[in-house]
C-alpha cells in the first residue's frame, strides 16, 4: 500500500535530486580541462594555463563547499549554470597570469566574457522557472558577479589598457562588506533598485567595451570613469539609506 503520508518529494527517482554538490564541482573542473586543451588547440596557449585557470577554478570551489547548506545535497540548474559561468571566469583569471598570450587574443576573450555575462541572466530565469532559487543561490551569483568585475578590471591594467585606478571599480564591492564589519548597519537587506541592477550591467558592459582591442586607452578610460562615477553615486545612495533606517528593526 502507497503511504500517503510521505511528501511527494520524498517519491521523486534517484536521478530527479542530481548528483551531490562535491561531484558536480568535481565535475565542473572536468570542463575546466577540456575547455583549456580546446583553447590550447584552438590559440596555441600556453601550457601552464591549465595549472593556472585549474587553480582560480579549485578556489572558488573552495569557497563554494565552505558556504554549502549542509540540508542541500545538489547545486539545481540555476546554480549549474552559475557554475558554468565560473568556469569561464576562472578561464579569464587564469590567462591573465600570461599577458602576452592575453594581448594576442583579447578578442577571443572579450567573447569569452561576453558569454558569461549573457549566462548571468540565464541563471535567474531558470532559477524562476525551475523553482530552485535559494539564498545561497543568489548569494552565489552575486559574489560571482564581483570577482568577474575585478577581473575584467585586472585585465584591462594586464593589456596596459589603463592604470590602477580602475581596481576601485573592482574593488567597490568587497569594500562596502568590509565596512559592514565595522558598521552592523550596512549588513541591513536592501531594497530591489532597477537603479542598482542598471548600474551593475552598465559597469561590466563598460569594462567589456574597454577591452575591445580597437577602443583605445582614451576612450576605455572615459567609459570606464563614467560607469565608475555611477557606481560611486548608486553606492552612496544605499549607504544613505541604509544610514537613515539603520535603527529599525529586522
Amino acid at each position: 500500500m502507497r503511504d500517503s503520508s510521505r511528501p511527494p518529494q520524498a517519491r521523486r527517482p534517484a536521478w530527479a535530486h542530481g548528483l551531490p554538490a562535491g561531484m558536480e564541482l568535481l565535475a565542473g573542473l572536468g570542463l575546466v580541462g577540456l575547455l583549456v586543451e580546446a583553447v590550447q588547440w584552438r590559440l596555441a596557449a600556453p601550457r601552464g594555463l591549465g595549472w593556472s585557470v585549474g587553480g582560480v577554478y579549485l578556489g572558488m570551489a573552495l569557497i563554494i563547499l565552505w558556504a554549502w547548506p549542509a540540508a542541500r545535497r545538489w547545486l539545481g540548474w540555476a546554480n549549474r549554470v552559475t557554475l558554468l559561468r565560473a568556469v569561464l571566469i576562472a578561464l579569464l583569471a587564469g590567462s591573465m597570469a600570461f599577458p602576452a598570450f592575453m594581448e594576442r587574443h583579447v578578442l577571443e576573450m572579450t567573447w569569452v566574457a561576453l558569454l558569461a555575462l549573457c549566462l548571468d541572466g540565464i541563471d535567474g530565469w531558470v532559477a524562476r522557472h525551475t523553482h530552485s532559487a535559494s539564498d545561497f543561490g543568489a548569494r552565489f551569483d552575486m559574489e560571482l558577479d564581483a570577482f568577474f568585475i575585478m577581473v575584467l578590471c585586472c585585465a584591462l591594467i594586464v593589456l596596459d589598457k589603463l592604470g590602477g585606478w580602475v581596481l576601485v571599480v573592482g574593488a567597490m564591492r568587497y569594500t562596502f562588506v568590509a565596512a559592514g564589519h565595522a558598521w552592523t548597519w550596512l549588513r541591513r537587506p536592501l531594497f530591489p533598485s532597477l537603479r542598482r541592477k542598471a548600474v551593475c550591467v552598465w559597469q561590466v558592459a563598460s569594462l567589456l567595451v574597454a577591452l575591445l582591442p580597437w577602443v583605445s586607452s582614451f576612450w576605455a578610460a572615459l567609459c570606464v570613469g563614467v560607469a565608475l562615477a555611477l557606481l560611486i553615486y548608486s553606492f552612496a545612495r544605499d549607504v544613505v539609506w541604509l544610514y537613515h533606517h539603520r535603527h529599525m528593526g529586522g
